[in-house]
Protein backbone atom coordinates (compact mmCIF):
# COMPACT_ATOMS: atom_id res chain seq x y z
CA UNK A 1 0.00 0.00 0.00
CA UNK A 2 1.02 3.80 -0.84
CA UNK A 3 2.37 5.66 1.71
CA UNK A 4 0.46 8.82 1.24
CA UNK A 5 -2.91 9.58 -0.35
CA UNK A 6 -4.55 12.63 -1.76
CA UNK A 7 -6.78 14.20 0.49
CA UNK A 8 -9.51 17.43 1.04
CA UNK A 9 -8.21 19.18 3.92
CA UNK A 10 -9.87 22.10 5.66
CA UNK A 11 -7.53 24.68 6.82
CA UNK A 12 -10.00 27.12 8.28
CA UNK A 13 -10.99 30.78 6.88
CA UNK A 14 -13.23 29.16 4.33
CA UNK A 15 -10.40 27.07 2.81
CA UNK A 16 -10.02 23.68 1.63
CA UNK A 17 -6.94 22.47 -0.19
CA UNK A 18 -5.92 18.85 -1.81
CA UNK A 19 -2.67 18.09 -0.72
CA UNK A 20 -0.76 14.44 -0.06
CA UNK A 21 -1.07 13.08 3.51
CA UNK A 22 0.04 9.97 5.04
CA UNK A 23 -2.07 7.20 4.70
CA UNK A 24 -3.99 6.48 8.37
CA UNK A 25 -2.82 3.63 10.06
CA UNK A 26 -5.09 0.63 12.51
CA UNK A 27 -3.69 1.64 15.96
CA UNK A 28 -6.62 0.73 18.22
CA UNK A 29 -8.13 -2.11 18.92
CA UNK A 30 -11.56 -0.57 17.47
CA UNK A 31 -10.09 0.81 14.00
CA UNK A 32 -11.05 -0.08 10.64
CA UNK A 33 -9.02 0.96 8.09
CA UNK A 34 -11.62 1.81 5.00
CA UNK A 35 -10.60 1.94 1.41
CA UNK A 36 -13.24 4.88 0.04
CA UNK A 37 -15.18 3.93 -2.89
CA UNK A 38 -17.65 7.07 -2.85
CA UNK A 39 -18.38 10.28 -0.70
CA UNK A 40 -21.06 13.24 -0.99
CA UNK A 41 -20.35 17.04 -0.76
CA UNK A 42 -22.89 17.87 2.07
CA UNK A 43 -24.53 21.21 2.26
CA UNK A 44 -22.78 21.29 5.88
CA UNK A 45 -19.58 21.08 4.13
CA UNK A 46 -20.42 24.16 2.11
CA UNK A 47 -21.60 25.69 5.41
CA UNK A 48 -18.17 24.82 6.90
CA UNK A 49 -16.34 26.63 3.91
CA UNK A 50 -18.61 29.76 4.30
CA UNK A 51 -16.38 32.93 5.40
CA UNK A 52 -17.64 33.36 8.69
CA UNK A 53 -17.97 29.31 8.70
CA UNK A 54 -21.94 28.50 8.82
CA UNK A 55 -21.10 25.36 10.74
CA UNK A 56 -17.74 24.66 12.68
CA UNK A 57 -15.23 22.10 11.68
CA UNK A 58 -11.07 21.32 12.97
CA UNK A 59 -8.82 23.11 10.64
CA UNK A 60 -6.40 19.64 9.37
CA UNK A 61 -9.22 17.63 9.54
CA UNK A 62 -10.04 15.49 6.18
CA UNK A 63 -13.60 16.41 5.50
CA UNK A 64 -16.29 14.56 4.29
CA UNK A 65 -18.83 12.84 6.52
CA UNK A 66 -20.90 10.60 4.12
CA UNK A 67 -18.80 8.16 2.84
CA UNK A 68 -19.19 4.48 2.16
CA UNK A 69 -16.09 2.04 1.61
CA UNK A 70 -14.52 -1.14 1.64
CA UNK A 71 -12.77 -3.19 4.60
CA UNK A 72 -8.89 -3.47 4.47
CA UNK A 73 -7.88 -4.10 8.11
CA UNK A 74 -9.06 -4.46 11.32
CA UNK A 75 -8.23 -3.75 14.92
CA UNK A 76 -7.98 -6.66 17.26
CA UNK A 77 -11.07 -6.03 18.83
CA UNK A 78 -13.16 -5.73 15.69
CA UNK A 79 -15.91 -8.27 15.52
CA UNK A 80 -18.80 -7.31 13.58
CA UNK A 81 -16.92 -7.08 10.12
CA UNK A 82 -13.85 -8.10 8.57
CA UNK A 83 -11.63 -7.04 5.59
CA UNK A 84 -13.73 -7.24 1.85
CA UNK A 85 -16.91 -5.68 3.57
CA UNK A 86 -18.84 -3.17 1.69
CA UNK A 87 -19.97 -0.37 4.84
CA UNK A 88 -21.11 2.84 5.03
CA UNK A 89 -19.84 5.17 7.76
CA UNK A 90 -22.35 6.58 10.57
CA UNK A 91 -20.07 10.04 11.00
CA UNK A 92 -21.77 11.27 14.43
CA UNK A 93 -20.01 9.37 17.77
CA UNK A 94 -21.82 9.65 20.97
CA UNK A 95 -20.66 9.05 24.56
CA UNK A 96 -23.13 6.58 25.91
CA UNK A 97 -23.18 7.89 28.99
CA UNK A 98 -24.35 11.76 28.80
CA UNK A 99 -27.92 12.35 30.17
CA UNK A 100 -29.63 12.06 26.41
CA UNK A 101 -27.75 9.24 25.95
CA UNK A 102 -28.77 7.08 28.22
CA UNK A 103 -32.51 8.50 27.71
CA UNK A 104 -32.96 7.43 24.16
CA UNK A 105 -31.77 10.43 22.86
CA UNK A 106 -28.00 10.12 21.34
CA UNK A 107 -28.57 12.35 18.82
CA UNK A 108 -28.85 14.98 20.94
CA UNK A 109 -25.33 13.73 22.80
CA UNK A 110 -23.91 16.16 24.65
CA UNK A 111 -19.90 15.18 23.74
CA UNK A 112 -20.55 13.77 20.36
CA UNK A 113 -18.04 14.13 17.29
CA UNK A 114 -18.45 13.43 14.03
CA UNK A 115 -15.77 11.87 11.52
CA UNK A 116 -15.82 14.41 8.15
CA UNK A 117 -15.89 17.63 10.74
CA UNK A 118 -14.15 17.68 13.57
CA UNK A 119 -12.14 14.03 12.64
CA UNK A 120 -10.93 12.97 9.87
CA UNK A 121 -13.61 11.66 7.07
CA UNK A 122 -14.07 10.09 3.37
CA UNK A 123 -12.43 13.03 1.28
CA UNK A 124 -9.69 10.92 0.72
CA UNK A 125 -8.74 7.42 -0.67
CA UNK A 126 -8.03 5.87 3.08
CA UNK A 127 -9.68 6.29 6.04
CA UNK A 128 -10.02 4.64 9.76
CA UNK A 129 -12.86 4.87 11.38
CA UNK A 130 -14.14 3.05 14.55
CA UNK A 131 -15.87 -0.25 14.72
CA UNK A 132 -19.26 1.48 16.26
CA UNK A 133 -19.72 3.66 13.29
CA UNK A 134 -19.62 1.39 10.59
CA UNK A 135 -22.83 -0.40 9.18
CA UNK A 136 -22.44 -3.03 6.56
CA UNK A 137 -24.50 -3.21 3.37
CA UNK A 138 -25.16 -6.06 0.69
CA UNK A 139 -22.25 -6.40 -2.03
CA UNK A 140 -24.88 -5.97 -4.72
CA UNK A 141 -25.25 -2.30 -3.46
CA UNK A 142 -23.72 0.11 -5.80
CA UNK A 143 -21.38 2.45 -3.94
CA UNK A 144 -23.29 5.30 -5.88
CA UNK A 145 -26.51 4.08 -3.97
CA UNK A 146 -24.81 3.43 -0.70
CA UNK A 147 -23.27 7.09 -0.54
CA UNK A 148 -26.75 8.40 0.59
CA UNK A 149 -27.21 6.30 3.43
CA UNK A 150 -26.49 8.98 5.87
CA UNK A 151 -28.60 11.73 4.09
CA UNK A 152 -31.66 9.34 3.99
CA UNK A 153 -30.91 8.15 7.20
CA UNK A 154 -31.29 11.78 8.88
CA UNK A 155 -34.53 11.94 6.12
CA UNK A 156 -36.22 9.49 7.58
CA UNK A 157 -35.77 10.35 11.16
CA UNK A 158 -38.40 12.98 10.17
CA UNK A 159 -40.62 11.34 8.30
CA UNK A 160 -40.82 8.37 11.12
CA UNK A 161 -42.31 11.62 13.36
CA UNK A 162 -44.96 12.11 10.72
CA UNK A 163 -46.33 8.77 9.86
CA UNK A 164 -48.01 9.54 6.59
CA UNK A 165 -51.01 7.56 5.37
CA UNK A 166 -51.47 6.43 2.07
CA UNK A 167 -53.21 9.26 0.24
CA UNK A 168 -51.76 12.25 2.23
CA UNK A 169 -50.78 15.47 0.86
CA UNK A 170 -47.39 16.52 1.88
CA UNK A 171 -45.52 20.24 1.20
CA UNK A 172 -41.88 20.46 0.68
CA UNK A 173 -40.20 23.93 1.45
CA UNK A 174 -36.91 23.69 -0.21
CA UNK A 175 -35.92 21.23 -3.19
CA UNK A 176 -32.36 20.99 -2.58
CA UNK A 177 -31.00 17.54 -1.48
CA UNK A 178 -32.82 17.23 1.37
CA UNK A 179 -36.26 18.23 0.22
CA UNK A 180 -35.88 16.02 -2.68
CA UNK A 181 -34.83 12.86 -0.87
CA UNK A 182 -38.01 13.74 1.43
CA UNK A 183 -39.91 13.60 -1.52
CA UNK A 184 -38.68 10.07 -2.48
CA UNK A 185 -39.33 8.73 0.32
CA UNK A 186 -42.55 10.18 0.97
CA UNK A 187 -43.57 8.82 -2.82
CA UNK A 188 -42.57 5.90 -1.88
CA UNK A 189 -44.95 5.70 1.03
CA UNK A 190 -47.86 7.11 -0.69
CA UNK A 191 -47.81 10.48 -0.56
CA UNK A 192 -51.15 11.76 -2.64
CA UNK A 193 -49.53 14.88 -3.76
CA UNK A 194 -46.84 16.54 -3.32
CA UNK A 195 -46.25 19.91 -3.51
CA UNK A 196 -42.68 21.46 -3.74
CA UNK A 197 -41.57 25.18 -3.62
CA UNK A 198 -38.24 26.97 -4.17
CA UNK A 199 -36.72 30.01 -5.67
CA UNK A 200 -34.62 27.93 -7.93
CA UNK A 201 -35.99 26.99 -11.33
CA UNK A 202 -33.24 24.49 -11.84
CA UNK A 203 -34.29 22.55 -9.05
CA UNK A 204 -37.37 23.03 -9.04
CA UNK A 205 -37.78 20.98 -12.71
CA UNK A 206 -35.56 18.72 -10.52
CA UNK A 207 -38.10 18.13 -8.52
CA UNK A 208 -41.16 17.97 -10.92
CA UNK A 209 -38.61 15.13 -13.07
CA UNK A 210 -38.66 13.17 -9.85
CA UNK A 211 -42.05 13.38 -9.08
CA UNK A 212 -43.65 16.43 -7.29
CA UNK A 213 -46.96 16.70 -8.54
CA UNK A 214 -47.09 21.11 -8.13
CA UNK A 215 -43.86 22.63 -8.49
CA UNK A 216 -43.73 26.57 -6.75
CA UNK A 217 -41.36 29.30 -7.73
CA UNK A 218 -42.45 31.30 -4.71
CA UNK A 219 -40.63 34.40 -6.59
CA UNK A 220 -43.17 34.13 -9.11
CA UNK A 221 -46.31 32.55 -6.92
CA UNK A 222 -47.87 32.24 -3.69
CA UNK A 223 -47.08 29.04 -2.46
CA UNK A 224 -50.27 29.59 0.06
CA UNK A 225 -52.57 30.30 -2.68
CA UNK A 226 -51.13 27.11 -5.22
CA UNK A 227 -51.58 24.70 -2.40
CA UNK A 228 -55.08 25.69 -1.01
CA UNK A 229 -56.06 25.31 -5.11
CA UNK A 230 -54.31 21.99 -5.25
CA UNK A 231 -56.19 20.73 -2.21
CA UNK A 232 -59.70 22.53 -2.81
CA UNK A 233 -58.72 24.86 -0.15
CA UNK A 234 -57.86 21.90 2.66
CA UNK A 235 -54.45 22.91 2.77
CA UNK A 236 -51.81 19.94 2.91
CA UNK A 237 -51.65 17.25 5.72
CA UNK A 238 -47.88 17.51 6.18
CA UNK A 239 -45.53 20.07 5.48
CA UNK A 240 -41.69 19.64 5.85
CA UNK A 241 -39.19 23.23 5.98
CA UNK A 242 -36.18 21.78 4.74
CA UNK A 243 -34.72 25.29 4.75
CA UNK A 244 -34.47 26.43 8.31
CA UNK A 245 -36.74 29.49 8.09
CA UNK A 246 -40.36 28.82 6.63
CA UNK A 247 -42.14 28.01 9.77
CA UNK A 248 -44.60 31.13 9.45
CA UNK A 249 -45.26 29.56 5.25
CA UNK A 250 -45.53 26.04 6.83
CA UNK A 251 -48.02 27.27 8.95
CA UNK A 252 -50.48 28.59 6.30
CA UNK A 253 -50.16 25.92 3.97
CA UNK A 254 -50.88 23.16 6.73
CA UNK A 255 -54.67 21.84 6.55
CA UNK A 256 -56.34 21.85 10.12
CA UNK A 257 -55.02 18.89 12.00
CA UNK A 258 -51.92 18.93 9.92
CA UNK A 259 -48.24 18.16 11.23
CA UNK A 260 -45.42 20.54 10.60
CA UNK A 261 -41.78 19.02 10.38
CA UNK A 262 -39.02 21.49 10.71
CA UNK A 263 -35.35 20.23 9.44
CA UNK A 264 -33.75 22.67 8.07
CA UNK A 265 -31.29 24.36 10.28
CA UNK A 266 -30.67 28.86 10.35
CA UNK A 267 -29.48 29.58 13.30
CA UNK A 268 -29.80 32.99 12.41
CA UNK A 269 -33.18 33.23 11.51
CA UNK A 270 -36.07 34.39 14.01
CA UNK A 271 -39.34 33.97 11.97
CA UNK A 272 -41.77 35.83 12.81
CA UNK A 273 -45.04 33.60 13.93
CA UNK A 274 -48.51 33.71 14.28
CA UNK A 275 -48.63 31.42 17.24
CA UNK A 276 -53.00 31.61 17.89
CA UNK A 277 -53.00 29.72 13.87
CA UNK A 278 -51.18 26.81 15.42
CA UNK A 279 -53.66 26.45 18.22
CA UNK A 280 -56.41 27.21 16.32
CA UNK A 281 -55.47 25.19 13.41
CA UNK A 282 -54.55 22.31 16.10
CA UNK A 283 -51.22 21.72 13.95
CA UNK A 284 -48.27 19.80 15.43
CA UNK A 285 -45.09 20.90 14.98
CA UNK A 286 -42.10 18.82 15.40
CA UNK A 287 -37.94 19.33 15.41
CA UNK A 288 -36.15 16.72 13.96
CA UNK A 289 -32.11 16.34 13.84
CA UNK A 290 -30.02 13.67 12.63
CA UNK A 291 -32.14 10.93 13.28
CA UNK A 292 -32.38 7.83 16.30
CA UNK A 293 -30.92 4.59 15.46
CA UNK A 294 -32.44 5.09 11.62
CA UNK A 295 -29.07 4.33 9.70
CA UNK A 296 -30.63 0.28 9.47
CA UNK A 297 -33.84 0.83 8.07
CA UNK A 298 -32.21 3.69 5.32
CA UNK A 299 -30.00 0.64 4.32
CA UNK A 300 -32.87 -1.64 4.24
CA UNK A 301 -34.79 0.89 1.95
CA UNK A 302 -31.88 1.63 -0.30
CA UNK A 303 -30.91 -2.66 -0.92
CA UNK A 304 -34.94 -2.76 -1.40
CA UNK A 305 -34.64 -0.69 -4.54
CA UNK A 306 -37.86 1.55 -2.37
CA UNK A 307 -36.16 4.38 -2.64
CA UNK A 308 -33.02 5.18 -5.28
CA UNK A 309 -31.21 7.95 -4.09
CA UNK A 310 -28.84 8.49 -7.03
CA UNK A 311 -30.96 10.46 -9.28
CA UNK A 312 -30.30 13.15 -7.35
CA UNK A 313 -26.25 13.13 -8.57
CA UNK A 314 -25.39 15.90 -10.95
CA UNK A 315 -22.09 15.07 -10.45
CA UNK A 316 -20.09 12.53 -10.02
CA UNK A 317 -16.16 14.00 -9.89
CA UNK A 318 -12.34 12.00 -8.74
CA UNK A 319 -11.60 13.43 -5.55
CA UNK A 320 -8.49 15.73 -7.50
CA UNK A 321 -12.33 17.80 -8.77
CA UNK A 322 -13.71 18.42 -5.66
CA UNK A 323 -13.33 21.91 -5.95
CA UNK A 324 -15.37 22.18 -9.14
CA UNK A 325 -17.81 20.43 -7.40
CA UNK A 326 -18.16 22.44 -4.99
CA UNK A 327 -18.06 25.64 -7.14
CA UNK A 328 -21.17 24.30 -9.13
CA UNK A 329 -23.11 23.15 -6.01
CA UNK A 330 -22.46 27.26 -4.98
CA UNK A 331 -23.23 28.70 -8.31
CA UNK A 332 -26.73 26.52 -8.08
CA UNK A 333 -25.82 23.97 -11.16
CA UNK A 334 -26.02 21.11 -9.61
CA UNK A 335 -27.90 19.36 -6.83
CA UNK A 336 -25.30 16.59 -5.30
CA UNK A 337 -22.23 15.87 -6.12
CA UNK A 338 -20.11 12.75 -5.34
CA UNK A 339 -16.96 12.10 -5.65
CA UNK A 340 -15.19 8.80 -6.10
CA UNK A 341 -11.12 8.86 -4.57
Amino acid sequence: MEKTMLAAVFEGQGKLSLREVPVPKVTNPDDVLLEVEAAGVCGTDLHILEVPPGHPATPGAILGHEYVGRVLETGSAVSTVQPGDRVVVAPNLYCGICGPCTSGRPNQCEHFTTLGIYLDGGFARYNVAPERALFKVAPTLPPQEAVYVELLSCVVGGTEKVRLQPGETVAILGAGPVGLMFELVFKAAGAGKIIMTDIAPYRLDYARKLGADVVVNVKEQDPVAVTREATDGRGVDVVVDAVGSLLPQAIEQAAVGGKIVLFGMNQKAYPQVHQFDITRKELTVMGTYIGINTFPKAIRMLESGVVKPSALTTHTLPLARILDGIAALRAGEGIKVVVTP
